[in-house]
């Protein structure tokens, strides 16, 4: 069996062009909105996240912060921080112990997991909300979970309409551009 690599890249830019033409435009005009409501109040946005999950909130943090002028903190980033919650205590609690020091009331927590189940991920998001926070699950429909838990508990859930890791995390790069273009072009930046 030989493998054609055009065949290959064809068939996955059509699998994420039809996901792009399901993505729930709406979910993410309310996360704009949330976006817009946070930087307005002086509020800060944190992201939280694993492995290309926490890859997206690292760029994002970074875009927006920068682009935006908008306070943003990416969890995923502070490596000593992240891995001494781990060590001490466990690794579902490394999201908790960095959002109990620089969590806010009015903040927003974003959550990434493609599979909506990430404990650590499901942790933080419940802590936000019991700290008067809102909360979005950025996630998937892998293995046809359709966001996971992570879905249920949050404010809001984006679920990236593609259950290949890939691709939701490809959608999830893009709709973090889409609202920070859409910040930019409203506030003129």
């Amino acid at each position: 069996m030989s493998f054609e690599f055009r065949e290959f890249a064809d068939d996955y830019i059509s699998s994420l062009v039809k996901s792009l033409e399901e993505i729930p435009i709406g979910k993410i005009e309310e996360l704009w909105k949330m976006v817009e409501e946070t930087r307005d109040s002086g509020n800060t946005i944190h992201f939280i996240g694993n492995g290309g999950s926490a890859g997206t909130p690292s760029h994002s943090a970074g875009d927006w912060s920068k682009e935006l002028m908008l306070r943003t903190i990416s969890h995923t980033d502070n490596s000593p921080s992240l891995t001494a919650w781990a060590n001490d205590t466990d690794y579902e609690n490394v999201f908790v112990g960095q959002l109990s020091t620089f969590l806010r009331e009015g903040d927003l927590v974003i959550g990434f997991s493609g599979s909506g189940n990430s404990v650590n991920v499901l942790n933080g998001i419940t802590y936000a909300k019991n700290r008067d926070c809102r909360t979005v699950a950025m996630t998937g429909n892998l293995m046809g979970m359709s966001g996971g838990k992570l879905a249920e508990i949050s404010d809001l859930a984006i679920i990236a309409p593609s259950d290949s890791m890939e691709r939701i995390e490809d959608l999830h790069l893009i709709i973090n551009h889409i609202i920070k273009e859409a910040v930019k072009k409203k506030n003129r930046l």
